[in-house]
C-alpha cells in the first residue's frame, strides 16, 4: 500500500476527515493544509485506519489502560505521602487479619470465626492511629 492510500480507513473516518477539510477550508487554509490537517485529526483521534485486521488493538483501550495506571499511581503517592502511619496501620491490620482468620480455620462456627475476626481487624487499626 502506497503512502498516502486512505484504502484503510472506514467510511465513518473518510467522513469525519471530510467535515473537518471543510471546516479548515472555512477558515481560510489552503486544499493542502485542510486535508492535511483533517487526516492528522483522524489519526489523533483513531490511531490510524481501522478497516481490516482481527487482531488490531483500539486506541481507546490504551488510553483507558494509561489513565487508570496514572490515577493508581497518583492516589498512592498521594495517601503515602500525608499519613505515612495510616499505610502502617494498614498492614498491621491485614496481618492480624490474617492470623485470626487461620486461627478460626479449625472452628466449626462461623458466627464464631467472624467475631473474632472482626474483633483482630477493629483493634491494630486504633492502636496504631494513636
Amino acid at each position: 500500500m502506497p503512502r498516502g492510500d486512505k484504502s484503510s480507513y472506514t467510511g465513518k473516518q473518510q467522513r469525519q476527515a471530510e467535515h473537518i477539510e471543510d471546516s479548515e477550508k472555512e477558515k481560510g487554509r489552503s486544499q493542502e493544509d485542510a486535508e492535511r490537517i483533517a487526516w492528522a485529526t483522524v489519526n489523533k483521534q483513531d490511531g490510524g485506519g481501522k478497516q481490516s485486521g482481527s487482531g488490531r488493538k483500539t486506541a481507546t483501550k490504551k488510553a483507558v489502560k494509561k489513565t487508570a495506571k496514572r490515577a493508581t499511581k497518583k492516589a498512592t503517592t498521594k495517601s503515602e505521602t500525608k499519613n505515612p502511619a495510616r499505610k502502617v496501620a494498614k498492614k498491621a491490620t491485614k496481618k492480624v487479619a490474617k492470623k485470626a482468620t487461620r486461627k478460626t480455620a479449625g472452628k466449626s462456627t462461623t458466627k464464631a470465626a467472624s467475631r473474632t475476626t472482626r474483633m483482630a481487624t477493629a483493634s491494630p487499626a486504633k492502636k496504631a492511629t494513636r
